[in-house]
C-alpha cells in the first residue's frame, strides 16, 4: 500500500502530492513529534507522578480497588507510574498504531504487563463490560490531551465523553483541574505580527506613505493562536497594562462540557495605553489541595529560579480584534470566547451592567481581508520590519530609471508599490492586495512564470527583475530559490541589460550549541526511573528513514544557542545566469573555536541586493565573546542536528574542525548534507 504526502516543490513554488511508502506518514508523525520533549521534562513528569500516587492513596484509603484509565498514554509512562504507585490495573489507551505498539514493549519491558492492557483505539471507541476493552469503569482518569492552549488537542470532548461512558461518578483526574490566566499588553513588536504598519518611502517627488486599505485595518484576522516562547520576549518589547488574572478553569474530576461557551472578568488597567494583546498561559493542580502544580507562567509572572524549559507547552499570544485604548484604573471587561478546540478574546469597556451582558456572545474572528490568509505572523512582521524595508528601497533607487520596466516575482510583496513609487514605467506582478489605488499602475499577471506571453507584458522586455524573494510553500531557508527558477523560466522575456534583485544568494553555516532545543532530539533512555530505550530507538529508526540527511526548519529568535565556530559561506546561488543542470556542490571543513557541546549546524540564506547591500534570513550577529547569537526573528533558520555531540571542555579538547558535503540538486531544488566530527 502507498500513501501519498503533500510537498513543497521549490522548482515550482507548488505543494505537489508524492507517493511514499505506507510508513512514511508513521515515520514522519515518530521524527517530528515532541515524545523526546515531553519525556525530558523533568517538572511535568515529577508533578504527574506526585498526582498519581497521591490519587491511588486516596482511592485505597477508600478501601477500594485502584482501577486507572490513561487517555493518551503514548510510552505508556502515566500508566507504569500508576502501577508501580500501587494501583490494582490500569487501562493504557492510545490511538496511534506504532505508539500503542511501543508502549506494548516499554511496559513489558518494565515489567507491568500484568497490570496494564494497552487499547489501540481512539478512547471515544473503547467499550467498558465483561467482553468489552475495560472490565468496569475506571476511579482514576489519568491524561496528557493538552497543547499550548490547553484544549486544542480536543481535551474538552475527550473528557466529556469519559465522564458520561468509561469513569465512575465522582473518580479521582489526574490532573484535578486546569486554570487559565490572561495579561493584557501593548506591544508595537506583537502588534506587527497581525497589521500592517504604513510604509513611507521617500521618492523623489516628496514622500509616499503606503497604507493599508480599511478593509485590512478593520480585519479582526484568524482565530488561530500565536504559540511562542515567550521567555525570549524581553520585557522592553511590551508594556503591561494589566495585573495577571485567572480567566477560566476546568475540574477533570466532574463532568465536563466541551459546547461553545465564554467566560468574562473585569480588568482595572494599571496603566494606560493600546490594548492590543492578550497574553495568555494555564497551570494545572495535580491534586483536589493545589500542592501539586505545574504552570507555564512566563519569567516576569513566576518567581522560582529552577526554571523548566519545554517545547510541547509554550505561551499564547491572542490578538484583540481592534486596539482599544485604556485608561488607567477605569475598568474594562474582557471576554474569552471558546468552542472545542480554540479560544478567542474581546475587550469591552465597562458600560451598564444590563447592556454589557446582552453583548457577552463573540463571533470567532475570520479574516476578510485576504491577508491573515495569505501571510502568517512572521510575515507580517517581515513586512513591517522598516530596516529590511529601507535595504529594499536604497536598492530599488540604485537600479531603477523612469523607463524602467519591472517585474517582480515574490508572494504578498510591497515590492510592486515601491517600484512604482520609485519612478519605474511600468510594473508587473504575479499578485498583488488592490491597495493604494494603483490598479492601473501596477498590472497583476495571473500566469505561472513559464506560461508568461509577450502580450501579458504588452509586448515590452522586462529591464529590471525584482523579487525578495519570499513564497508562501517554502519551509526551509533555500526553498525560497524558487526565485531563481522562475527568472530562468522567464529569461526569453529579459532584456539582454536586465537587472536581477537580488543579483545572487548564499548559504551561509555555523556550528552552535543550543541552550535547550537540543533535548527535542535527544535520547532520553530511563525517565522517572522507567526504561523507555524502545521509544528513543523508534525516533532514532524513523529519523532514520527517510529525514537523516535533512534539516529541519525553527525559528532561532526563541531558541538560544552560542556559536562554536564562525560563520562561513558555502554556497552561491549567481542570479544573474540561468540555473545550471548540474548538481551544485562543495565540501570543506569549519574549524570551532568555541568549547562546549556540538549540538548540530544552522544553515541561512543571505540576499544580496545590490554591490553592498545583503539581507539576511539568518544570524544578524554574534552578540559578545561568549558566542550568542542575535538570529532574523521573521524567519526560521535550518537546523541540522548531529547525530553524536561532541563535547569539549577545554580549548585543548577542541576537535580542530568538523567536516561537511553539501549538495544542491538543481532538479528538485533541495539540498541534502553530510557533516562529521
Amino acid at each position: 500500500m502507498k500513501t501519498f504526502c503533500g510537498r513543497a516543490n521549490p522548482t515550482t513554488g507548488t505543494m505537489e502530492w508524492l507517493e511514499q511508502d505506507e510508513n512514511y506518514d508513521y515515520h514522519q508523525e515518530i521524527a517530528r513529534s515532541r515524545y523526546a520533549d515531553m519525556l525530558h521534562d523533568k517538572d511535568r513528569n515529577m508533578k504527574y507522578y506526585q498526582g498519581i500516587r497521591a490519587a491511588v492513596s486516596r482511592v485505597k484509603e477508600r478501601g477500594e480497588k485502584a482501577i486507572v484509565l490513561d487517555i493518551g498514554t503514548g510510552t505508556g509512562l502515566l500508566s507504569m507510574m500508576a502501577a508501580s504507585a500501587g494501583a490494582d490495573f490500569c487501562y493504557a489507551v492510545e490511538v496511534f498504531k506504532p505508539m500503542a505498539n511501543a508502549a506494548v514493549k516499554i511496559v513489558e519491558k518494565n515489567g507491568f504487563r500484568d497490570k496494564i492492557k494497552v487499547i489501540n483505539k481512539h478512547s471515544t471507541e473503547v467499550t467498558v463490560g465483561p467482553d468489552g476493552d475495560m472490565q468496569c469503569r475506571a476511579n482514576i482518569l489519568v491524561t496528557e490531551l493538552f497543547d499550548t492552549e490547553l484544549i486544542g488537542e480536543g481535551a474538552l470532548p475527550t473528557y466529556e465523553h469519559a465522564h458520561k461512558y468509561l469513569v465512575q461518578e465522582g473518580c479521582e483526574a489526574v490532573p484535578h483541574r486546569a486554570t487559565v490566566y490572561v495579561q493584557l499588553v501593548e506591544s508595537k513588536r506583537m502588534w506587527s505580527w497581525n497589521k500592517l504598519f504604513p510604509v513611507h518611502v521617500e521618492a523623489e517627488d516628496g514622500e509616499k506613505i503606503i497604507v493599508s486599505p480599511s478593509e485590512m485595518e478593520n480585519c479582526p484576522g484568524v482565530p488561530s493562536v500565536c504559540d511562542i516562547q515567550l521567555n525570549q520576549m524581553p520585557l522592553s518589547d511590551f508594556t503591561i497594562l494589566s495585573d495577571v488574572v485567572t480567566m477560566f478553569s476546568v475540574d477533570f474530576s466532574k463532568p465536563v462540557r466541551s459546547a461553545s461557551t465564554c467566560y468574562r472578568v473585569q480588568l482595572e488597567p494599571v496603566k494606560s495605553g493600546k490594548a492590543q494583546i492578550v497574553l495568555s498561559w494555564w497551570d494545572m493542580d495535580m491534586d483536589p489541595s493545589g500542592m501539586i502544580n505545574c504552570t507555564m507562567a512566563p519569567y516576569w509572572v513566576k518567581s522560582t529560579s529552577a526554571f523548566q524549559w519545554r517545547d510541547h507547552w509554550m505561551q499564547c499570544v491572542y490578538f484583540l480584534p481592534n486596539e482599544e485604548p485604556v485608561l488607567q484604573g477605569e475598568k474594562v471587561y474582557l471576554t474569552a470566547c471558546r468552542d472545542e478546540y480554540s479560544v478567542w478574546y474581546k475587550l469591552q469597556k465597562a458600560r451598564g451592567e444590563e447592556e454589557n451582558k446582552a453583548d457577552v456572545r463573540v463571533e470567532s474572528p475570520v479574516c476578510r481581508c485576504q491577508a491573515h490568509l495569505l501571510w502568517n505572523r512572521p510575515r507580517f512582521g517581515e513586512l513591517n520590519d522598516q530596516n529590511r524595508t529601507r535595504q529594499y528601497i536604497e536598492s530599488l533607487m540604485k537600479v531603477l530609471k523612469t523607463d524602467s520596466v519591472c517585474l517582480c516575482i515574490s508572494d504578498g510583496s510591497l515590492l510592486p508599490v515601491l517600484a512604482h513609487y520609485l519612478g519605474a514605467k511600468q510594473v508587473e506582478y504575479y499578485f498583488f492586495f488592490k491597495v493604494n489605488h494603483l490598479e492601473d499602475k501596477i498590472k497583476i499577471i495571473e500566469a505561472r512564470p513559464e506560461l508568461l506571453t509577450s502580450s501579458h507584458l504588452d509586448d515590452k522586455k522586462i529591464s529590471v527583475l525584482v523579487g525578495e524573494p519570499f513564497f508562501t510553500t517554502s519551509l526551509l531557508p533555500w526553498h525560497n530559490l524558487y526565485f531563481w527558477y522562475a527568472r530562468t523560466a522567464v529569461t526569453s522575456h529579459l532584456s539582454s541589460d536586465v537587472t536581477v534583485l537580488p543579483q545572487s544568494a548564499s548559504l551561509h553555516m555555523m556550528i552552535v550549541e543550543f541552550q535547550d532545543l537540543w533535548r527535542i532530539r535527544s535520547p532520553c533512555g530511563t525517565c522517572e526511573g522507567f526504561d523507555v530505550q524502545t521509544m528513543d530507538d523508534m525516533i532514532k529508526n524513523s529519523l532514520n528513514f527517510r529525514e537523516s540527511k535533512e534539516a529541519e526548519p525553527h525559528p532561532l529568535w526563541e531558541y538560544p544557542c552560542k556559536s562554536l565556530s564562525d560563520p562561513q559561506e558555502v554556497l552561491t546561488f549567481d542570479f544573474r545566469k540561468t540555473v545550471p543542470q548540474h548538481c551544485l556542490s562543495t565540501e570543506g571543513s569549519v574549524n570551532l573555536l568555541r568549547i562546549g557541546k556540538s549540538h548540530g549546524a544552522v544553515l541561512w540564506m543571505e540576499y544580496h541586493l545590490a554591490a553592498d547591500i545583503s539581507v539576511s534570513t539568518g544570524l544578524m550577529q554574534i552578540s559578545n565573546e561568549k558566542g550568542n547569537c542575535e538570529w532574523n526573528p521573521h524567519c526560521k533558520q535550518a537546523v541540522y542536528f548531529f547525530s553524536s555531540v561532541i563535547e569539549s571542555e577545554t580549548v585543548s579538547d577542541l576537535p580542530s574542525a568538523v567536516t561537511y558535503a553539501i549538495d544542491f540538486d538543481t532538479k528538485t531544488g533541495e539540498i541534502a548534507m553530510d557533516f562529521k566530527l
